[in-house]
């Protein structure tokens, strides 16, 4: 049976990421290959009466280009419910590692917009681990409520890499590398600005923080979040979205910094089609839509 656990405070990043870097380790970390079959936790953590920061509200709007308000950015319940999902990954249910694992998609769903000043209950749990052509994938759920009103569900999916039975199912075609059409805006972003990001966000995952970091994670140079990134692509029209509303993104490949991204966004039924493309070769870094519900 399905149990809950109330934390008293959240969680600190420092500790959730120290035990998430120890969970790489031979042995007493977790397992290189995961079964299709692993159990899911049955364990959800729980926060309540959880009170906004203006200072880092106000810090992370600076570093997202989101406006700061009387309510809170579409974006933001990710970061109100990160510790609860670091600390439901590196817990021993979980079957694989935090560090490493990669957020390949994220789904705000927002019956109303937020007040600053209202205090929230978070409750975050996993489900749905399967299969994938690259790997497992699993969801990380969190539904924030007002009282007993359920006001957001924040959905991310996080990609376990290793062979699977889908492995070798056709890939498709490879998209050719073609020049990009002129964006309706540019985004840059260096190293400096994700580090403000990491600050304000509590996401201070290594492959973030420094090039020699991201180095010993595979990557040539430090990234973007891809948090900061659909932040920033929707911070345009964030004023335009209605009350009740959906926002899906889709991860495409990391910007490596520092960048400068062709942001596309273009109006379609029910919301808006949004995309942040690579300025020479034109392959995404994330595509996103925002529908009402």
């Amino acid at each position: 049976m399905a149990k809950t656990i109330t934390l008293a405070a959240a969680p600190t990043t420092a500790e959730l990421y120290s035990k998430a870097v120890g969970g790489l380790l031979p042995v007493i970390g977790k397992p290189a290959k995961v079964a299709v079959d692993a159990t899911v936790p049955d364990t959800a953590y729980r926060l309540t009466d959880v009170h906004v920061d203006p200072d880092a509200l106000q810090a992370y709007c600076r570093a997202t280009g989101q406006r700061f308000g009387a309510t809170l950015p579409i974006t933001y319940p990710f970061v109100l419910q990160f510790p609860l999902v670091m600390k439901l990954m590196t817990s021993a249910e979980f079957p694989f590692g935090a560090v490493g694992s990669v957020h390949m998609t994220n789904t705000v769903e927002r019956t109303r917009p937020i007040g600053v000043d209202e205090p929230l209950t978070i409750v975050t749990r996993a489900e749905n681990l399967r299969e994938h052509r690259k790997g497992l994938l699993i969801d990380a759920v969190s539904e924030i409520s007002v009282g007993n009103e359920l006001v957001t569900t924040q959905v991310a999916t996080f990609l376990k890499q290793q062979r699977t039975s889908l492995s070798d199912e056709p890939r498709g075609p490879e998209p050719k590398a073609s020049t990009p059409p002129p964006p309706d805006s540019i985004l840059t972003v260096d190293l400096g600005r994700i580090r403000q990001y990491a600050a304000a966000s509590g996401d201070r995952n290594p492959i973030h923080m420094g090039n020699l970091p991201a180095k010993a994670f595979g990557f040539p140079k430090a990234i973007a979040h891809g948090m900061w990134s659909a932040a920033a692509a929707v911070a345009n029209v964030e004023a335009q979205l209605p009350d009740a509303v959906t926002y899906s993104v889709r991860f495409g490949k990391p910007i490596l910094l520092p960048a400068k991204v062709n942001l596309y966004t273009t109006r379609a039924d029910g919301g808006f089609d949004i995309s942040i493309l690579d300025r020479r070769k034109g392959f995404p870094h994330l595509t996103a839509t925002t529908r009402a519900n």
